[in-house]
């Protein structure tokens, strides 16, 4: 299994993440990928690719083009204003208010924005391009022919929109590469997202398109982030109604439990008979993760990464939350040597 990854994500380290009403140092900081790469180098697990080098098209197939803008200016345009810190919005469109986009960048931060843990720093825009061509990088690995590639993403990327970022994401690199595979000339592919928090980013973007079912495994948006998207209701619309599959489940949530709701969802992504997957790898799902409130264990990461290889599909693995330091590098080298084990190459 080829490895993309680069060092470019150390551009991106907020000073601090408001968490409980207070300004603490970032659950998604760089160490999270040095874990994962020791892990990864430990298990053998050494064929390494540079990403190519980040095409702007790829963000604008997912993503509104002024947000994109946004993104890419949006530091210079803060620090011009004469603002000391980092880019983290004050005023949001809240209900009853015009959603209109304002010039000034307070503004526009604010309305681009989906939460406010996220800082914009002088190096975000360096470090989620180069997250989005990873994501790129490795989906055009797996469509000349390979049976697999890990996507090693820092930042994450599921939680960002069509035209909004927030809970660490930017650029939606699981959507990135499931549009690369489209174009690429798969019919159909699914985006299976097991990270603890609800893909809602990638939701959005896919919502009316029957071609990219997305299916997600989460804390239930009652009592999770990011609350407002995730319910069993949410199905689809339009041509894609049907092709969105919410699993949301409940505080204590263990691996029977969560097992079973895996092992019904890749019954669904059978009968959609899609020609790829991109699996949206976060393993925040682990026991001891300090902002989820589920219960596996290391060995279920092992077990239902063989799970994913039985569904037979060439499969896109793109790294996304799992905030339990000293454990992410284990869990995500569990769900990849197990998906290797069961025959997934």
């Amino acid at each position: 299994m080829k490895i993309v990854r680069s060092e470019d994500h150390r551009a991106h380290f907020p000073e601090g993440e408001l968490y409980g009403g207070k300004f603490v140092r970032p659950f998604e900081c760089p160490e999270r990928w040095d874990y994962v790469v020791q892990s990864l180098d430990h298990a053998g697990l050494t064929d390494v690719v540079a990403p190519e080098p980040f095409d702007r098209a790829i963000a604008l197939a997912v993503h509104d083009a002024t947000y994109v803008d946004f993104l890419e200016t949006a530091w210079d345009e803060w620090v011009a204003e004469g603002f000391e810190g980092e880019v983290l919005p004050t005023v949001f469109p809240a209900r009853r208010m015009t959603a209109r986009r304002p010039t000034h960048i307070e503004g526009k931060a604010g309305y681009h924005a989906l939460a406010l843990e996220t800082s914009i720093t002088a190096g975000t825009w360096q470090a989620a391009t180069a997250s989005a061509a990873i994501a790129e990088t490795a989906r055009g690995i797996v469509s000349g022919g390979a049976r697999s590639a890990f996507a090693l993403c820092r930042p994450p990327g599921h939680h960002a929109a069509h035209d909004m970022y927030g809970g660490y994401c930017f650029l939606n690199n699981a959507a990135i590469a499931a549009e690369g595979f489209r174009r690429a000339g798969a019919d159909k592919v699914t985006v299976l997202d097991v990270d603890f928090h609800h893909g809602n980013g990638t939701q959005d973007i896919f919502y009316e398109r029957g071609d990219v079912q997305f299916i997600s495994l989460h804390g239930q948006p009652e009592d999770a982030f990011p609350h407002f998207l995730g319910y069993a209701d949410e199905k689809g619309a339009a041509a894609g109604e049907g092709s969105t599959l919410n699993y949301p489940l409940p505080p204590g949530t263990d691996f029977d439990t969560w097992g079973a709701a895996l092992k019904d969802a890749l019954g669904e992504i059978a009968t959609f008979a899609p020609d790829a997957l991109v699996v949206s790898l976060g393993v925040d799902t682990f026991e001891k993760d300090p902002i989820s409130f589920f219960k596996l264990v290391s060995d279920d990461f092992r077990t239902y990464g063989g799970w994913i290889a039985d569904a037979g599909l060439p499969t896109l693995f793109v790294m996304e939350g799992g905030y339990a330091v000293e454990e992410i590098g284990i869990n995500t080298v569990n769900v990849l040597t197990g998906f290797l084990q069961n025959g997934g190459g």
